[in-house]
């Protein structure tokens, strides 16, 4: 699978490094359809999205766009790190590949950045797939649940990265170490060597996480005002996904909030998977992600099961 490399002008002069992968005509889902543009976690990650770009290539999907975030991976390291900013970064991609309208498929944080631009841009988006998300409720929902989860998936390794942790700065190596074991807790393989070898696959090259720009997007988004992000998401028109691991560390029970309040949503749940679920059940995502997209082209949007 060969992809198109490129840096994407922000509006404020920064540097954005983006890919497109392109099918070949006639296979899979229709030719017609929007482009597809990723968002990955983090926030202060770079984009680990080549395997689902992957899955969706082989799925016959158009085309397919990945970037890393502002000041994240290859992007040029400038804030400010914003969800505003981020906004405009993403459609700033947009018009660099000549979208009108997308497609949005958002993991993790990637998950709630993709929520954003739907709100702010209902026009350009013609539909959204919501992946391993943490819903729309205040953090207190669902993070006690998840800090147990993670300290019980790291396992054995949990002494040494509580101590990474602590430590005020960390050489690369070390700071490579500590997402690893944090990261080997997000799949939901028994064999804790092979969650450990998906997590050091995640890390692999290893791009540094920008702390700066998590600190301050988490600060952020614990700080908006939930009441008015649920009237918003009740206004949201398009069809929209949800997917996620029954296994991921954090509770499928924080999605509820968000499914029950969008207007025309659907939800697959993979009961196999953790928080990175094309890792776990790559068949199972891709059929998901690939039928619902199908779907968007048949007037009765047949695809998948209701999410109320």
């Amino acid at each position: 699978m060969d992809a198109q490399r490129e840096y994407v002008k922000t509006d404020d002069g920064v540097r954005i490094w983006a890919a497109r992968t392109e099918s070949a005509p006639g296979q899979g889902v229709d030719g017609a359809a929007p482009g597809v543009v990723l968002c990955h976690g983090g926030p202060g990650l770079w984009d680990t999205l080549e395997d689902v770009a992957a899955l969706l290539h082989w799925a016959g999907v158009p085309a397919v766009h990945r970037w890393d975030q502002r000041g994240c991976g290859r992007s040029e390291r400038s804030g400010p790190y914003t969800v505003d900013r981020q906004v405009a970064d993403l459609d700033a991609v947009r018009r660099h590949f000549g979208l009108e309208r997308m497609v949005l498929v958002g993991h993790s944080w990637g998950a709630r950045l993709a929520l954003h631009y739907a709100l702010r841009h209902p026009e350009r988006v013609a539909a959204l797939v919501y992946v391993s998300g943490t819903g729309i409720d205040a953090d207190s929902s669902w993070k006690p649940a998840y800090e147990r989860n993670l300290r019980a998936g790291i396992g054995e390794g949990l002494s040494r990265w509580l101590e990474l942790t602590e430590r005020t700065s960390l050489a690369p190596a070390e700071e490579r170490e500590m997402c690893v074991l944090q990261w080997s807790a997000d799949f939901a393989d028994p064999d804790r060597t092979q969650a450990r070898a998906h997590a050091e696959r995640m890390a692999t090259p290893w791009r540094g996480v920008n702390f700066a720009a998590n600190k301050a997007l988490g600060a952020e988004v614990r700080s908006q005002d939930l009441a008015q992000l649920r009237q918003e998401c009740a206004t949201l028109a398009a069809p929209t996904l949800i997917v996620d691991g029954a296994r991921d560390i954090r509770p499928g029970s924080a999605v509820d909030s968000l499914a029950g309040v969008l207007p025309d949503a659907s939800r697959v749940t993979l009961p196999t998977a953790g928080h990175l679920p094309w890792t776990e059940d790559p068949a199972g995502f891709r059929d998901a992600v690939a039928g619902f997209l199908r779907s968007l082209s048949t007037p009765a949007r047949e695809g998948a099961t209701p999410a109320r």
